[in-house]
């Protein structure tokens, strides 16, 4: 029988948030009754006129999608200031990864990240045989002057998440925008900018396309704006860069469902306002709570909080009994610690009160 390739053997499987429909099969619970805040999904929902533009176009799903994404694609473009052409759609701005492993990594070539990166960096650089070379954070964040150091004759691309997942640090404008202009030519910046909508003060990376080329820019519609379940998100480009990517898309990549709901999602700005003034202040609501408990968290940027609790598989699992389910964070070498997904109100008084009970105390 035929084998896969032996870097296979040693690639890491992406663990995803545990689904409500999942946990209660296993532990026998209503799903009514369970809270799922470990996918920083949006507490809201989605969009009520993403909604209603799904309903409307349902009847047409036995037609393939516009391969090209003309509608919007052509929106993404007006929005950022770019023309269409320097926009990629993506099944979620994790195929934008993906595409750029295809486009420019080869065996030996190198990928700047930093230490408590998003998974998927590390996996594509390996699914394509590059290496990973990963340089220590500062305060569970993106180091930009010892990354920028770390670029060699090798390195193809650097990515700089920011906010980054899964600790919720953040970058200054000043100090993104300063770590871009010194962008060698040789190599790509990538920035994931998956949370950026809740920054309170966020670069316009998008403009920097006009004067460094070699700038990546990474969107997803599955937070702010709630569209998580029809993966859909994009990349932003310069044209020679946006071409390569279109080359090693998929066709069809962007079903219909995801392209109209997207669309309708960029016309909702009172939802993503909404969603916006929810996640701020629960992110508040969560962090002073954990002030309060004397549980070590790190200050977040996006709208879910990294909170150290001793075992964290241990409290995960315990929690999960009790109808709450968070992400542990020992695969990202960050065993005493869970990263929660900021909820509606209600919802995190529920996590708070779940927390209490498995760690022993009083609220």
């Amino acid at each position: 029988m035929i084998s896969p390739g032996s870097h296979l053997a040693r690639l890491p499987v992406y663990e995803p948030g545990r689904p409500i429909e999942e946990v209660a099969r296993e532990l026998g619970l209503d799903p009514a009754r369970i809270l799922k805040l470990a996918s920083n999904e949006n507490p809201l929902g989605p969009s009520p006129k993403a909604v209603a533009a799904l309903e409307k176009a349902s009847s047409g799903v036995h037609f393939y999608p516009d391969g090209n994404g003309f509608l919007l694609r052509e929106a993404l473009a007006k929005k950022h200031g770019l023309a269409r052409g320097q926009v990629v759609l993506a099944n979620g701005s994790n195929e934008i990864i993906e595409f750029l492993g295809h486009a420019f990594l080869a065996p030996g070539d190198e990928m700047v990240i930093s230490q408590y990166a998003f998974a998927i960096y590390e996996i594509v650089a390996r699914l394509f045989r590059a290496k990973v070379v990963e340089v220590p954070a500062r305060a569970f964040g993106h180091d930009l002057d010892a990354m920028r150091a770390a670029i060699t004759p090798r390195t193809r691309l650097v990515f700089v998440a920011n906010p980054n997942n899964p600790t919720g640090t953040a970058v200054s404008a000043k100090a993104l925008e300063r770590f871009l202009r010194a962008m060698p030519e040789s190599a790509l910046a990538v920035v994931d900018e998956a949370y950026q909508e809740f920054l309170e003060r966020p670069l316009d990376t998008p403009r920097f396309l006009a004067r460094k080329p070699n700038v990546v820019v990474m969107r997803t519609f599955s937070k702010a704006q709630g569209l998580a379940g029809l993966r859909i998100g994009y990349g932003l480009a310069a044209p020679e860069v946006a071409v390569a990517l279109q080359k090693v898309r998929q066709p069809f990549n962007a079903n219909l469902l995801a392209q109209t709901a997207a669309l309708a999602a960029l016309g909702d700005k009172t939802h993503l306002r909404r969603t916006i003034r929810t996640v701020r202040a629960g992110r508040r609501f969560l962090q002073d709570a954990f002030r309060e408990r004397n549980l070590g968290h790190v200050p977040s940027c996006a709208n879910f909080v990294l909170v150290r609790v001793g075992n964290g598989k241990k409290v995960f699992e315990a929690l999960l009994r009790l109808g709450v389910i968070v992400r542990p964070m020992d695969g990202y070498r960050l065993p005493e610690w869970i990263r929660v997904t900021v909820g509606r109100p209600a919802e995190n008084k529920i996590f708070l009160k779940a927390l209490d009970q498995v760690l022993g105390r009083k609220g």
